[in-house]
């Protein structure tokens, strides 16, 4: 063998990797942290077994900054302990053997995988230099940390770079001393943070031209309570006293901090390394940190000092201050009277995201004074309407003015207004002018799903194909598959149904409605909200009233594509095309009837009989067994929206889904 990625592991250790060295040749497998986020090259860190040390995690580029010891050198204690930590936590007992060996070749820790057919799984060296146990999630669709080492992301040596404090249970733990500012704005954002911090204000510090080993100063020093001080510090044994303390720092211009404790005098010279607050966790230091700062950053200091002003000059402060207050609140009260939400006015220029506010006399002429109804709904009705500056044809909602319509406004407004997809309604504007409360969208020629899928009518021209039947489908979960999981925040749309997914003139659909949207952010899976939704479509947890996932629209999107199926409400059985079926039976719920069938292979009597068997059969039973694993009890036995794109797609096989107990109890 010449050559093995095992032994570069680079930052990621997998199960049979060695963390060691080869005592013959003296090679070393070393895992060395990635730059940052973007940028897959070598770090900051490297952690390695040395022969006169053990494990240790070092600062690859900082060789003075001391490292941190995981284990002693020859010793395989440290494998119980491992053991035990992990047996403690439930989420990684029994998943992984830690393993170590030390024999006349090598010395070197690994470890393997105790379930390899159910568990993806490996290590990791963070950027911050925490080794990192990582094990996928199904559920989440994503990797999840569940063990940490060192628990505190402070211990790591130097992890938020020069002139920066760390706090443990902060988020982000990594801040700037007072008066510095990140020196790479963009390397934190990707948390590489080697670069640290600079100061905003240099030092005031000159050496006198007679003696050179006198120095005139007027900075000042900022104290830090409560913190693990830097390390490599100097200490002044002529400094008896915190004053000349102060004063031994201040006759050096390198040194930038001091601190006194215990009649001992510490000062630093250069960049701080490592200062972390008192958080609780690996720190309990008592300790105070004298940063040494530009007296003009400390500048409202000086001011308690300053003889006080003339009282003539406070007095006519007071009365222009009270005079332009009288004045900002004439504006508010005009602002109020003629409100426009604070944004541009259709006319003039769109707000941001390309979204026009329109004055409402506007919409009043483009609707002809709201005289063409298209719908109503539960917060309104909706209008056709014609720009007049256009051939763009604009459907109005209408909001009631009460507290809900006025909640659906935001709601509408904050979420799609944001976001831009062939398959979600595109919203051209919004006017917010008093009372009135109105959402513009481009108009939709083929209204509703609804309209379409259980109008009827036994004219054969006016039925869905099936083709176009499985393209709205394949459309609509992309769409939810593009909220869930494309947007900046999940956005849960809580109520998909047939009357939200609207058909343009192609056919294309658009999932529309977005009053009741939710929004997760990228750091949660769950959120606690008011029950919302439409009957039929609600999954169980909504009934629960346990915090909700973006589960909860695949559970309705389920319920629509058996609708597509059937070409028949769910929830109402005696709206079905069958006309074989006597009325007198008793009819058994179509979402439990559906997969009764599917399981007994009689397929061809669910799909809407107005299509007269010209479907696709292959297709049918995809569909078919996306809804049926759609409307499962378990959210965690539902797919994402993403399998369920790549299942329409036929990128992924999906096996016959179980029967829903609730459902199947339920409606016996």
């Amino acid at each position: 063998m010449l050559w093995q990625s095992f032994d570069y592991p680079t930052d990621i250790g997998l199960p049979g990797a060695k963390l060691g060295r080869n005592k013959v040749t003296g090679f070393s497998h070393q895992y060395i942290s990635k730059k940052s986020l973007i940028d897959p090259g070598f770090g900051s860190y490297i952690i390695e077994l040395k022969d006169t040390s053990g494990i240790v995690l070092m600062r690859r580029n900082n060789p003075l900054v001391k490292y941190l010891t995981y284990a002693t050198t020859g010793s395989s204690s440290l494998i119980p302990t491992l053991k035990s930590l992990l047996d403690l936590n439930p989420r990684t007992k029994g998943l992984i053997n830690p393993i170590y060996v030390d024999n006349n070749q090598e010395e070197y820790y690994t470890y393997t995988l105790l379930d390899e057919s159910s568990t993806s799984m490996f290590v990791l060296l963070d950027i911050s230099g925490q080794v990192k146990l990582n094990i996928w999630s199904q559920a989440n669709q994503s990797w999840q940390t569940i063990y940490s080492e060192p628990a505190d992301p402070c211990s790591p040596p130097a992890t938020c770079g020069p002139f920066t404090v760390c706090n443990g249970i902060a988020h982000p733990s990594c801040d700037c001393m007072e008066s510095f500012s990140y020196k790479s704005p963009r390397d934190w954002e990707f948390e590489d943070r080697t670069g640290g911090c600079i100061r905003n204000t240099p030092l005031h510090c000159s050496t006198s031209g007679n003696n050179k080993n006198m120095t005139s100063s007027s900075d000042m020093f900022h104290p830090i309570a409560q913190v693990q001080l830097p390390y490599n510090p100097q200490i002044i044994d002529v400094a008896t006293t915190q004053s000349k303390c102060e004063e031994a720092c201040l006759g050096s211009c390198s040194c930038t901090a001091y601190s006194y404790s215990n009649s001992r005098c510490s000062v630093w010279h250069g960049e701080l390394f490592s200062v972390n607050l008192n958080d609780g966790i690996d720190n309990n230091s008592e300790d105070v940190l004298y940063l040494r700062l530009a007296a003009k950053d400390l500048l409202p200091s000086f001011r308690k000092n300053k003889r006080k002003p003339n009282v003539g000059v406070v007095t006519a402060a007071i009365i222009i201050g009270f005079g332009l207050l009288m004045l900002m609140l004439l504006l508010l009260i005009w602002r109020n009277k003629f409100k426009w939400c604070g944004l541009p006015l259709y006319g003039n220029q769109s707000s941001a995201g390309g979204i026009i506010a329109f004055r409402y006399t506007d919409l009043v002429s483009a609707t002809k004074n709201f005289s063409e109804k298209l719908g109503g709904g539960g917060f309104g009705s909706v209008y056709k309407g014609m720009l007049s500056d256009s051939t763009i044809t604009i459907a109005v909602k209408k909001l009631d003015g009460d507290r809900q319509g006025e909640k659906q406004f935001r709601a509408e407004v904050s979420s799609i207004g944001l976001i831009q997809h062939i398959n979600l309604v595109k919203l051209i504007g919004f006017c917010c002018e008093g009372n009135q409360r109105l959402l513009v969208y481009e108009h939709m020629f083929n209204g509703s799903l609804d309209r379409h899928l259980f109008k009827k009518s036994n004219v054969d021209a006016a039925v869905l194909s099936w083709n176009t039947r499985y393209q709205i489908t394949l459309g609509v979960a992309r769409g939810l598959s593009y909220l869930h999981q494309s947007c900046r925040e999940c956005i849960i749309h809580c109520d998909i149904k047939p009357e939200n997914i609207l058909l343009d003139a192609s056919f294309v659909p658009k999932v529309a409605d977005f009053g009741l949207a939710a929004f997760v952010g990228r750091d949660f899976s769950r959120i606690l909200t008011s029950f919302r939704g439409t009957a039929g479509y609600l999954a169980p947890e909504w009934l629960t009233g346990v915090a909700i996932t973006p589960k909860v629209d695949v559970y309705g999107f389920g319920m629509v594509l058996l609708e597509v199926i059937s070409g028949r409400r769910n929830s109402s059985p005696e709206e079905s095309y069958n006309t074989s079926s006597s009325s007198n039976q008793n009819v058994i719920y179509f979402p439990v009837q559906a997969i009764s069938k599917l399981h007994g292979g009689d397929l061809k009597s669910l799909v809407d009989p107005r299509l007269h068997g010209d479907f696709n059969l292959e297709e049918a039973e995809r569909v078919c067994k996306v809804a049926g694993w759609c409307i499962q009890d378990n959210e965690l036995d539902r797919p994402t929206m993403s399998e369920v794109v790549r299942v329409l797609e036929g990128q992924q096989e999906i096996d016959v889904p179980p029967m829903p107990r609730l459902l199947a109890a339920q409606f016996s």
